[in-house]
């Protein structure tokens, strides 16, 4: 349960965008409503945006593969992602991306937190929160007493592709 059940914005966003966690659900919140009983009947990893056409499913595909790439014990930062994900200046986007995840997803969503090192909070506090901090602890990344994480110690940092210029994940292993 990457996130838990309900409408709740993940992201725990607030401001004067549209989209979940603003009171104006946004067209991927509702679009994912309107399918999410239809998630069962695929088999495999998925990345149900891809399922369904709209001009958000190749920008939460990209999310969504930049975040698979975070090795174990390491995280990034909502920004980081969004950047890596061809979306600078849109860290509020990926927010909307693990908002929208299925329970059942493969997504390593646990591993994005934001830019102070805490675990942002959620609309609905408590259990998702505690969830999320203790998948990191199972990893090995380690909280001070105010509930951050060392970002100089934990972030993650792509390496560099040997001659495109492109930043490559390290792999976990």
């Amino acid at each position: 349960m990457p996130w838990g059940s309900g409408t709740a914005s993940r992201s725990g966003g607030s401001g004067g965008e549209e989209g979940p966690g603003t009171g104006d659900q946004g067209p991927e919140r509702s679009t994912a409503a309107r399918y999410s009983g239809l998630g069962t009947a695929f088999t495999g990893p998925r990345d149900h945006w891809s399922l369904f056409p709209g001009p958000w499913s190749l920008t939460y595909s990209r999310i969504y593969a930049v975040i698979r790439r975070i090795p174990r014990g390491r995280v990034a930062t909502y920004g980081q992602v969004a950047k890596l994900a061809g979306i600078p200046e849109q860290a509020r986007r990926v927010g909307y991306a693990l908002s929208a995840l299925p329970d059942n997803a493969t997504v390593p969503w646990h591993r994005v937190i934001n830019a102070r090192g805490e675990i942002s909070p959620r609309a609905d506090p408590g259990l998702v929160e505690r969830i999320q901090r203790a998948l990191l602890e199972a990893e090995g990344v380690e909280f001070d007493e105010a509930g951050r994480v060392d970002l100089a110690r934990y972030l993650w940092r792509p390496r560099q592709r040997r001659g495109t210029g492109k930043r490559e994940g390290r792999r976990a292993g």
